[in-house]
């Protein structure tokens, strides 16, 4: 029987797509495609797993956004992002370094997503 194997891609709509490529391209270091969109490969165990959650319709987890999910990004070494983030202006929104799972902090980006950076407890 087929089955879903893990999260294949993360697409959103919004009003600028070329300024937010150049922006994800620029603030985290993205290598976005000419088609404007990134690939990722793991060559290694990170991250170790791939979430997938739905919510309930009044969390307040997304918040300050206003929109309807969230976007987790793995990273290897959190503190380094944080600071590449601060260089670019990006306030962060709060961290979260004793969780069982890894090390979290949280941003919105430029079209009102907040997206939850991870550093995987390996």
């Amino acid at each position: 029987m087929a089955k879903v194997t893990g999260i294949g891609g993360v697409f959103l709509r919004c009003a600028d797509p070329k300024a937010l490529s150049e922006w994800y391209q620029r603030v985290l270091g993205f290598s976005v495609e000419d088609w404007g969109g990134a690939l990722f490969r793991s060559d290694d165990e990170r991250p170790p797993q791939v979430v997938w959650a739905p919510f309930e319709l009044d969390t307040s987890y997304f918040a300050p956004s206003g929109r309807d999910f969230m976007i987790n990004f793995a990273v290897d070494d959190l503190d380094a992002m944080v600071a590449r983030l601060a260089e670019q202006g990006v306030q962060i929104l709060g961290r979260e370094d004793g969780d069982s799972n890894g090390r979290f902090a949280w941003f919105l980006d430029p079209a009102d997503i907040k997206v939850e950076l991870w550093e995987p407890k390996i």
